[in-house]
């Protein structure tokens, strides 16, 4: 598949998905590069942004097998997993496959289950296998988890620990739209559309899942010259000694800054990465990963101000 190709069905999905979602182009942007990067995204922000609409449209978009869990207290690992029944007839078990077996998983406040049915995620994300009664399953490629949280409400919720956060390619902020925006989106209500039923807004499919094994594979051909790996390598090291950063990013966040810039090279129709692809990631990627000292968040500090001096001072390398 030449970069050509890839960068037209990035575009047409996401002309697609826009046609429900408006004002959040950044959201639907990491949500398309992360699939096909085969990563995991972890989407924060206010009730009623949107998150759970941009996964029902994208799922329209990919022509693949989508399940939503809606995360409560009460959830129990079985239930996301699967669990085994023993048949009276064959006198044996059988597994009953969770809502993990599916290609586009979306984990509804994600934060509002205890971290015991939180890490049954773990090695679907991880690994893209199961484990149950002791035997392996594997999970359909592609696989996406999709996971929201909501940060205002903090009664009933288990904050994510950092071993779970940094399994997430991506945190992506979910932002208010502009007041245009949201014009836009009274329109469509004032038209009779609503999102109950996409098929109202004439939505296209645009890929499946042969198309997005070939844009993940024809992704690992794009270009990284040694400057690049050094410029990557040189901003994720300096989140560890940064005077204002506790804990820095690990070596899995330089591995997915690699990884997302090959694939954003390759959305943009090149077959070749530049600093600026690394630039655009480093956000989503690096802000989840990177706790600050007590001392700056007292101060006002927040973590994307600080990664965005950390980039100001690393020299991108000239092409």
């Amino acid at each position: 598949m030449d970069v050509s190709q890839i960068e037209d069905y990035y575009q047409r999905s996401l002309a697609e998905v826009g046609k429900v979602l408006m004002g959040q182009e950044d959201l639907v942007e990491g949500v398309l590069i992360a699939l096909f990067c085969e990563g995991n995204v972890l989407i924060e922000g206010v009730p009623g942004l949107g998150k759970t609409l941009l996964v029902n449209a994208l799922s329209h978009v990919l022509s693949s097998e989508f399940r939503r869990i809606q995360f409560t207290p009460d959830l129990m690992p079985s239930d996301i997993t699967g669990h085994s029944v023993y048949d009276m007839h064959e006198k044996s078990f059988t597994f009953n496959q969770g809502p993990l077996f599916t290609n586009l998983l979306l984990a509804d406040e994600v934060n509002r289950a205890p971290a015991k049915t939180q890490s049954a995620l773990l090695e679907a994300m991880q690994e893209h296998q199961v484990s149950v009664d002791g035997k392996t399953y594997p999970l359909q490629r592609p696989f996406l988890t999709i996971a929201t949280q909501n940060p205002l409400e903090q009664e009933g919720t288990y904050p994510l620990p950092e071993a779970q956060l940094d399994r997430f390619m991506f945190k992506l902020m979910v932002d208010y739209p502009t007041q245009d925006q949201e014009n836009e989106i009274l329109k469509l209500y004032a038209a009779g559309k609503d999102n109950r039923d996409l098929s109202s807004f004439g939505m296209e499919s645009v890929l499946n899942t042969e198309i997005i094994l070939q844009i993940q594979k024809r992704a690992t051909e794009i270009i990284v010259e040694p400057s690049i790996i050094q410029y990557i390598t040189s901003i994720v090291s300096r989140t560890r000694s940064w005077h204002t950063i506790e804990v820095g990013a690990s070596p899995r966040a330089s591995v997915n800054l690699l990884i997302g810039s090959r694939v954003m090279a390759a959305c943009q129709g090149r077959d070749f990465v530049v600093p600026d692809d690394v630039k655009e990631l480093a956000l989503p990627i690096l802000r989840h990963r990177i706790r600050l000292h007590p001392e700056a968040e007292i101060e006002g500090m927040n973590v994307d101000d600080v990664i965005r001096e950390i980039l100001e001072s690393v020299e991108a390398p000239r092409q």
